[in-house]
């Protein structure tokens, strides 16, 4: 499952959002449909179950962080923070 979930990530990292970051480096933009993309694949708040979330390990969360950060570590940063700040206490609380 951590695998396929890796696979996944790096499927549209490398096909989806490394060629709108390139694109908004250019412009100086920040692309505000990446995030709800990222949620729709489960890749925001993976190590949670249901509720979309994928429900992966730490190392399954690990994995996908790896693959977005590959391309990006400002898109990196607000998946970890929409996983562990927003998505974190609204799933536990």
């Amino acid at each position: 499952d951590e695998r396929a979930l890796m696979e996944t990530a790096h499927e549209y990292c490398q096909e989806k959002l490394l060629p709108r970051v390139t694109e908004a480096y250019r412009g100086e933009k920040y692309d505000p449909t990446l995030i709800p993309e990222m949620g729709k694949m489960g890749l925001l708040g993976a190590p949670y179950q249901g509720y979309g979330c994928a429900g992966t390990t730490s190392v399954g969360y690990g994995l996908i962080a790896r693959e977005v950060e590959r391309v990006d570590s400002g898109y990196r940063s607000t998946m970890s923070v929409q996983t562990s700040l927003v998505i974190g206490p609204i799933y536990n609380y």
